[in-house]
Formats: C-alpha cells, structure tokens, sequence
C-alpha cells in the first residue's frame, strides 16, 4: 500500500515566481494564552527544519497568511489568530493512499472513468485532507482491478479537471496517459460541453447572459478568487448563463463554461450581483435579497439548514472519447439537497 511521504516542511516556504497557483499546506491555529510574538520567529520554532531567511521570503511572496491577510515578517502573532502556509507545489505531485470507499461510477471503460460526486468529498489530497478524497478512493479501486499498476503515475495524472469539494455532480478521469492527453486538450481547446445548474440571490433583467471576467486569487484573502472585468489579473474566464426559473428573490440558472477556472462560476455570478445561494465563502449564506419579514427569514433559514454548501451541481458532461472519437455525453439528477430547496422555493412563490 502506498504511503504518504513526510512532508519537505522547508519546502512549504520555497516561493516559485513561475506558479500563479497556491495550495494550503498547514494552518497552525493560535491558543488563547498566545503572547504577542515576531511571526518569523513563532514559526522558525514551530516548522522544523525552517530558517528564518525562508520564512521571511515566503512572508514577502503572500505565501503565509494571518486570518486570511497577508503580513510583513513582523507581525506579531497573537492568541485565536490562524496562520495558513501556502505552497506553490501542486497537490497532485503527493502520493496517494488507497483507501476503500463508495464511489458513485455512472461510466467506465478501458480509458475512462465518469464519476458522479457528493457535495462535501474532497478531489484531491491537500492540506487536511490527505485522506478521505475522491483519488484515495479511485487509486483503491484502479488498483483492486490493476494490481501492477504503477501507483506513482495513477491516478495522479488521469485528474484532468475537478470541480469544488461542496460541488455536485459529474467529474472525469482518464485511465491511460494517452486519454489524458487527449482529454486535456479538449479542455485546453473548450470543446468540452459543461452545463452546471445553480440557484443564485436574486432577479435577472435578462433570459440569458455571458459574462466575461477574468478570474484570479484576491490579492489579499488568498483563499478567495475575484472577477477582474479589465484583465489586470487573473485567467481569462467567460461564463454563459440561461434562466431557467424565477422565484422572485432567487432564480434557478443554468450555466455553460468556456474555461473552467478555479471558483468560476461562484466568482462571476457575484461579480453581477447574483451569488450562489448558501455558498458561505463569498457570502451567500445570508439574505442578499426579499422582504424584513420574520416568516420570510424562517423561511430562508429553513433552506439554509438543507442546504449547507454553495447551491451548484455538476448536470452535463460531454466530451469525444479518446479511444473510439465517439461523442460520448452524460447528465447528473440534481443532488437531494439542492432538489429539496428549489422545490421549498417553488411552493414559496405559489404560496404568494
């Protein structure tokens, strides 16, 4: 069985200019008794192996944050703050632990895998999540079938997208290093067909949009993305979406991707004024929209108890198969949770 391998802690502070991309390495959560301490220091005595000059260069390169800002080296760390490390090492390049686990496998063949995921599973290990994720899941079940397969190459290079952790729906996976080219340049090239079903704040003026905003980390909470409309930062990202029912404060809207960035959806429909309903990261987990009314308020709570994630499911896939070239497309049934609060939305609306 694999095992994870001890993790390089020196190299969590190693910088790379090259990587536009972060990846969470560590949080290290202060206790209440913390006296005020220099950060370079506090860390040097925490992280073993790390020198100061390295921790001060991951501080100047926004690889350390402070309750989700970055800081200067002499900040001084106090108690219940949460100190995250960045890294510019993609998660992909750790080894991955097979682990048992049931996995919803609505397609497969000799080259491809197509899966439909829970909200709540995490993709990939990272940082906290070594364990637990769809890939430890997928390398034991390659592995029951493949006994020689070569672990450090599967099934690390056969992710050739993912969607969030509290995401539904359909993901793909190549089996082959050959697929996953073939399928990564359908992505590259956009020929993939992506169709996400969303349930937004909100009334839209139009049927239909395309919204056309890059896509990039914010530059002070770098766990957020941000819609940047004049492209001085970020990946170019376009986003069409089509309404599909309105419920007067919140709208049921599909949504077709061009490019898939990180957080894309969830940034551009903010970015117009429509954030997803009860996606806690950028604030959808509150009433953006509707009356002062306290039966309006139970009401919304009452879906946010169903609903504990960012209201967005992966429904369609479709792709050309990289063995036989035949189009090959699939749809996801919208997840319970998401069913069961556009249907409270609906009698709502009735009732009124």
């Amino acid at each position: 069985m694999l095992s994870l391998p001890t993790m390089n802690q020196e190299n969590e502070l190693e910088p790379e200019e090259t990587s536009e991309e972060l990846f969470e390495r560590r949080v290290i959560k202060t206790d209440k008794g913390q006296e005020p301490y220099r950060i370079d220091k506090f860390l040097m005595n925490r992280i073993e192996g790390a020198t100061r000059n390295k921790i001060q260069q991951a501080l100047e390169a926004g690889l350390i944050t402070v309750n989700g800002k970055t800081v200067k080296p002499n900040h001084k760390v106090k108690a219940f703050e949460e100190i995250v490390i960045y890294s510019t090492e993609h998660p992909d390049t750790t080894d991955v632990v097979p682990e048992p686990m049931e996995i919803n496998i609505v397609y497969e063949d000799e080259a491809v895998i197509v899966i439909d995921k829970p909200a709540g599973m995490v993709v990939h290990p990272g940082s906290g999540n070594y364990t637990g994720t769809l890939l430890n899941g997928i390398a034991y079940y390659l592995k029951e079938q493949m006994p020689d397969l070569d672990e450090k190459v599967l099934p690390r290079y056969g992710l050739v997208h993912r969607i969030d952790k509290n995401t539904s729906g359909l993901l793909l996976m190549a089996k082959t290093a050959q697929a996953a080219a073939y399928l990564s340049k359908q992505f590259f090239d956009h020929t993939i067909q992506r169709k996400y079903i969303a349930l937004v704040w909100g009334d839209f003026e139009q049927d239909e949009g395309t919204i056309v905003a890059h896509v990039g980390r914010n530059q002070r909470f770098r766990k957020l993305f941000e819609s940047y409309p004049e492209g001085e930062h970020g990946k170019e990202a376009v986003t069409h979406y089509r309404v599909l029912e309105r419920f007067n404060y919140v709208t049921l809207v599909e949504c077709v991707l061009e490019t898939g960035r990180t957080h894309q959806i969830r940034v551009h429909m903010k970015h117009i004024g429509h954030t997803l309903f009860a996606d806690s990261t950028y604030g959808g987990d509150k009433i953006l929209k509707g009356t002062i009314f306290s039966k309006y308020k139970q009401f919304v709570d009452n879906c946010l108890e169903i609903c504990h994630r960012q209201a967005l499911h992966a429904f369609t896939l479709g792709f050309k198969h990289p063995v036989t070239g035949k189009d090959m497309f699939f749809t996801s049934p919208l997840a319970s949770d998401m069913e069961q609060v556009i249907d409270k939305w609906r009698r709502y609306v009735k009732g009124k």
